[in-house]
């Protein structure tokens, strides 16, 4: 009955990564996962049944009715409470968990088994804990780094310093001696010192990579969450567990992989935290820049200009998700194809700060999938368009990532919006977006900005296309 469980839940689980892969069938996708889960759960108590803990004296259900109904509160409330904007700091914060449990469950299983015979099959039960066990270590404090970035509670500069490559090779080969030793020894300091080791390599590796390139980390995580859980699913014989992080983790390092493509990164250096590390000094044009000003735009400017173009291109970034402004954007979106302006959105893999961030909050705004577009289906568009609007979007935008080599950006496919006849971009100041660099863009001929908040700008531009009002 379990294993036919486990077996209908996995099943599950696939259909839902199959169903997530596309907006149209994403809310079935998730049911399904849903659905999933709540048949693993249910197996899993049942399997447990018979087991109980001769200190506590509780049964298994017990203690699984005790952690389902905190685990589910914790995260009912959390969900709930939770914006979309900070969706990315939630995602590393539940990755964080995964790693946490792997530490636990890996150090209490060679507790309750501190020294048997070493015969082949213990020697593969070492290995399975110690592996869970440091996985899940960088997977925790690796999570805890890049939440704190995400919430910008760290600087989201690289840290830098001499030999840190070294340094982590260091780690690693410490950590594999350690494997060694733990397995012929027995030792817990082996496990212990294992774990602290792979846990100051998981700072070391979030810490070492640029802010702009946290999308591409919170996915890594996500990939090293699951191998966490599949070790976990070893140590403790549970099929489900073993299959469930290997989708995880497999899913998890393919997303890594086209998202490095997409921003011409290296897979490997994103692995060895290395890539987006390069610091460049000041720029040496800011002065220059500060000179020459930028284009500034009202309102009533930008609707007459909307409303005169034939093709007009949307840009989302994370000033829209901040501003909530998506609900706004759709409204515009309508009225000016009610007026016969051709209307489409242009998404970049990685704005915002997790990967299908834009594409969820348009789809929540109900913004139709057809005129929802990736960037390497629009970009070669840009240059027949009237006007293309950014919608707080900022390195995603930065002409430098193709003009500058020395840019931290340098490389780095973007939506080349100043192509474009006319540029507008709102946003709250000229300040520079997470990954630290002035973007010359907003200094550009062809560029004008409306300063102001997302959602307000967006609003004054729908009062001035239906006619009433004088804009702010």
């Amino acid at each position: 009955m379990v294993a036919l469980a486990y077996l209908v839940a996995a099943i599950c689980f696939i259909l839902s990564l199959g169903g997530l892969s596309a907006p149209s069938s994403a809310r079935r996708g998730n049911t399904l996962g849903i659905v999933g889960m709540a048949i693993a759960i249910v197996a899993t108590v049942y399997a447990a049944t018979k087991l109980t803990d001769p200190v506590i004296g509780m049964d298994a259900i017990g203690f699984a009715a005790v952690a389902i109904v905190a685990g589910g509160a914790i995260g009912a409330m959390l969900a709930s409470r939770v914006q979309m904007t900070s969706m990315p700091e939630l995602v590393a914060v539940l990755h964080s968990f995964v790693g946490a449990a792997a530490v636990l469950v890996g150090i209490a299983s060679y507790v309750a088994h501190p020294n048997e015979p070493l015969e082949a099959e213990r020697v593969v039960h070492l290995v399975e804990c110690f592996l869970g066990v440091i996985i899940g270590s960088l997977t925790f404090t690796g999570s805890i780094i890049a939440f704190g970035k995400l919430k910008e509670l760290i600087k989201s500069k690289p840290l830098v310093f001499p030999f840190r490559h070294g340094a982590n090779l260091a780690l690693l080969l410490l950590t594999l001696g350690l494997l060694g030793c733990f397995v012929m020894t027995q030792q817990a300091w082996c496990l212990y010192a294992g774990t602290a080791l792979f846990g100051v390599l998981g700072v070391l590796l979030v810490m070492g990579i640029g802010g702009a390139d946290m999308p591409v980390v919170v996915s890594m995580l996500n990939s090293y969450s699951g191998w966490a859980a599949s070790a976990t699913g070893f140590l403790l014989g549970n099929d489900l567990l073993i299959i469930v992080g290997a989708l995880v983790g497999s899913s998890g390092a393919i997303l890594s992989y086209i998202m490095c493509k997409a921003m011409n990164r290296s897979f490997i250096s994103v692995i060895l935290g290395g890539f987006g590390s390069e610091v460049s000094g000041p720029d040496d044009r800011a002065e220059a820049f500060a000179a020459k000003g930028v284009n500034r735009a009202g309102p009533e400017d930008v609707a007459e200009m909307l409303q005169g173009a034939k093709s007009v291109i949307m840009v989302p970034g994370y000033g829209m998700a901040v501003a909530q402004a998506q609900h706004s954007v759709r409204e515009l979106t309508e009225l000016l194809q009610k007026k016969g302006v051709n209307v489409r959105f242009a998404i970049h893999p990685v704005a915002g700060r997790l990967p299908g961030h834009m594409n969820v909050l348009l789809a929540e705004a109900n913004v139709p999938y057809p005129i929802v577009f990736e960037m390497d289906e629009i970009n070669s568009d840009m240059g027949d368009t009237d006007v293309v609007l950014v919608l707080g979007a900022n390195d995603i935008v930065n002409p430098d990532a193709l003009e500058n080599p020395k840019s931290p950006l340098a490389g780095m496919p973007v939506l080349e919006v100043w192509r474009a006849q006319t540029v507008v971009v709102i946003k709250r100041s000229l300040n520079p977006g997470f990954a630290g660099i002035d973007n010359p863009l907003y200094y550009k001929d062809n560029t004008m900005m409306l300063f102001g908040d997302a959602r307000k700008m967006v609003e004054a531009l729908v009062t001035q296309v239906k006619g009433g009002g004088h804009g702010h």
